[in-house]
């Protein structure tokens, strides 16, 4: 299972034709991910027939939420189960570090029956064992992690730990530099699911450039079908 996280209804439609079975939809990616917009959702669940998530997060920053954050996601789950959305991405934690257990059993609550996987919050939890358990037994399908560090590549010892005590009760989902330089190695850990963005950032070739402003402005990220492809084949 490859999911592709991305950011608009062009790039999903190109994760399903080149095989991908699952997107996460988001916006701000470059900020780690934000909830996209009513319009996004829509017009995303309208280009593409395989599974479609959307992340359920007010802001960038840090993972804990005021009351009217906390009110923003919710009235967001309720639009995902409006739009047809087969699953949430979300995640709260309290300043202890520990999981928001108040805050998810509302989300968790309003999600269902829409699948659930619990985002990179769970990174920066301070037990992650003790947080593994929590969410199993919230009933959480899926934790999306790299092992507690910048990139999967760092957190193998410990992504293969939490694969190895979840026992097939949730799943354990890399991501964060995911790609093709590290798949059959994830895989050989007990890895079944990925996560990864396909995109490549390329300058733009067309239209009038203001002298102004900085050549990085003029940059558009594509999606990269390349990577796709490369690590299907690997996981083949």
């Amino acid at each position: 299972m490859i999911e592709i996280c991305l950011d608009s209804p062009q790039a999903a439609l190109l994760a399903q034709q080149y095989g991908a079975k699952r997107v996460e939809l988001c916006a701000n990616l470059l900020e780690g991910g934000t909830t996209p917009s009513w319009g996004c959702i829509k017009a995303t669940r309208k280009a593409i027939d395989i599974d479609l998530f959307v992340l359920i997060r007010p802001r960038g920053g840090d993972f804990y939420y005021n009351a009217y954050e906390i009110e923003q996601m919710k009235y967001n789950i309720e639009t995902c189960h409006a739009l047809g959305v087969d699953g949430v991405v979300l995640g709260a934690l309290d300043l202890e570090g520990s999981i928001d257990l108040k805050t998810i059993k509302v989300l968790v609550e309003l999600a269902r029956p829409m699948q659930l996987t619990f985002h990179r919050a769970f990174d920066r939890c301070k037990a992650p064992f003790e947080a593994l358990e929590e969410l199993i037994s919230l009933g959480f399908d899926r934790i999306l992690t790299s092992g507690q560090a910048p990139k999967v590549d760092q957190g193998l010892t410990l992504l293969e730990q939490l694969i190895q005590k979840a026992k097939g009760r949730i799943t354990i989902l890399p991501g964060s530099g995911v790609g093709p330089q590290n798949v059959t190695k994830l895989k050989a850990i007990g890895a079944t699911e990925f996560h990864f963005t396909a995109y490549q950032l390329v300058k733009s070739s067309e239209g009038f450039k203001h002298p102004n402003f900085p050549s990085s402005e003029y940059q558009k990220k594509l999606f990269d079908v390349q990577k796709l492809q490369t690590c299907l084949q690997l996981l083949l």
